[in-house]
């Protein structure tokens, strides 16, 4: 089940926040807990054991992860057999054929492919349940030993399928004592609704326009349309992902909860690391909070301070599929990374703000390109032609009619992807507020959530891309 559906907007999310909301206020966290087991038992019913398996680890390993009460070397212990199961997870049930490919590749060897499917946020709850397991064992967070709030933490579907990677340390207190509101409900719709006009109405739209360069015949390409592609692609994963965001950002609104944002207008940046400052924040944190200092961050000089870097930029990339596009991805971004630390970032400074921005654009929209493709040959003859290496024309005839039927939606994905109409909005409040609350904000929600499920009731493009991770 995902929320950008009808089973979830009409016959799913109401009946909870129904139950909810009747529920007496110590049976909140146990709705919570069984109807997220629901929503992720309905698309994989075979692997609710395995979710109520991380759960129970974490809570056994949390528990004995405490340093105060079972000493340092125990605790050590149930931390480490806490990495081992949740890497351990990814491992066996994202990474196995991966591995298995490379070693027949290798090796000339016939092992047979595991072939076992991805259970759906997999790479996001396990990272959750790890956190909270190395949180406890740090001192930051007190063992939760309610089994089932800590289930809750763990499966919430609000975060459950595409993030944002919620800490346990950030929603402690609001998982044992949430407060309500109708203004916090309110504002959780609004946001619901804005995600929701993001995926349906503007990622789906515009990766059709990605699927149709891709399926499109040579004669039909160009060079520009190689880099129209890239680019309908750089606005699908930021409307998509960040759409998802915003859904559960608003979900966890309407049920009492504060997710941190995940995103941070990203394509206004001005260099790659202030890029990777706003895009998925959640996942930079989780990084950096737990790869990155623990290897030393940069505190052990410069050396191994690149070191650490490239170490954390090709497990971002793994992190995000089991495919060596993604790694390249990742050391791509990292690379840039260390050249700006190294070399450019006083450069960067003093360039015009539209020069620095056309730079990180530029290589944001290269990256995504890498990020696009996990058949090696497609991704090689991507850039090729984007790079008119493809004996492909500059221009031609489709080219300019692509460009043109999709020209209106992507001058929306363009303003969407700034804070202008945020800006817009705050401005109308400040200056006619009875205008705005009571008629303007009203009725733009009202459009987005009768426009959206108009799109989605028509059956028509709905991908879900980060189901794969």
């Amino acid at each position: 089940m995902v929320f950008s559906s009808m089973v979830f907007l009409f016959a799913f999310l109401p009946a909870v926040l129904v139950l909810y909301f009747i529920a007496p206020k110590k049976l909140k966290n146990t709705v919570l807990f069984v109807t997220s087991l629901f929503f992720y038992a309905w698309g994989e019913p075979k692997y609710i054991l395995l979710m109520l398996a991380s759960i129970t680890a974490a809570y056994v390993t949390g528990i004995f992860a405490d340093k105060q009460k079972y000493g340092k070397s125990k605790a050590f212990a149930a931390t480490l057999a806490a990495v081992i199961w949740n890497i351990g997870l990814l491992a066996i049930f994202k990474y196995s054929d991966f591995f298995v490919t490379n070693v027949n590749s290798l090796f000339g060897a016939q092992i047979k492919l595991p072939g076992l499917a991805l259970p759906i946020g997999i790479s996001f709850y396990s990272f959750q349940s790890l956190s909270y397991v190395i949180d406890v064992y740090r001192g930051e967070v007190k063992p939760q030993k309610n089994f089932i709030t800590l289930g809750t933490y763990v499966a919430l579907f609000p975060q459950l399928v595409a993030g944002p990677i919620v800490r346990y340390i950030d929603i402690e207190k609001q998982l044992g004592e949430r407060s309500f509101s109708a203004d916090q409900f309110a504002a959780g719709v609004k946001r619901f609704a804005v995600g929701l006009a993001k995926k349906a109405l503007l990622a789906n739209n515009i990766y059709a326009l990605f699927n149709e360069i891709a399926a499109a015949d040579s004669s039909q390409l160009s060079v520009a349309a190689a880099w129209i592609s890239a680019l309908a692609y750089t606005f699908q994963i930021y409307f998509d992902f960040s759409g998802y965001s915003d859904m559960a950002i608003g979900l966890g609104k309407m049920f009492g909860f504060d997710f941190l944002e995940n995103f941070n207008y990203p394509y206004i940046s001005k260099s790659i690391t202030e890029f990777w400052r706003r895009w998925h924040m959640s996942l930079s944190g989780w990084f950096r909070d737990y790869v990155y200092i623990p290897l030393g961050g940069n505190r052990k000089g410069r050396v191994r301070q690149c070191v650490n870097i490239m170490i954390v930029w090709c497990l971002t990339g793994f992190w995000h599929g089991a495919n060596w596009n993604f790694i390249l991805w990742g050391l791509y971004f990292g690379v840039l990374l260390l050249i700006e630390k190294l070399l450019l970032k006083k450069v960067l400074d003093k360039l015009p703000a539209a020069v620095s921005h056309i730079y990180a654009l530029l290589l944001i929209v290269i990256g995504w390109g890498i990020f696009a493709y996990e058949d090696t040959a497609q991704l090689t003859a991507n850039f090729k032609n984007m790079f008119g290496f493809g004996g492909l024309p500059l221009w031609s005839a489709q080219t300019g009619m692509w460009l043109m039927q999709y020209l209106p939606l992507i001058a929306v994905l363009v303003l969407g992807s700034t804070p202008v109409i945020k800006q817009l909005g705050a401005y109308l409040n400040e200056k006619c507020p009875r205008v705005y609350q009571l008629a303007l904000e009203p009725v733009s929600v009202a459009a987005m959530l009768i426009a959206s499920t108009a799109y989605l009731a028509s059956g028509s493009f709905n991908p879900f891309l980060y189901f794969r991770f």
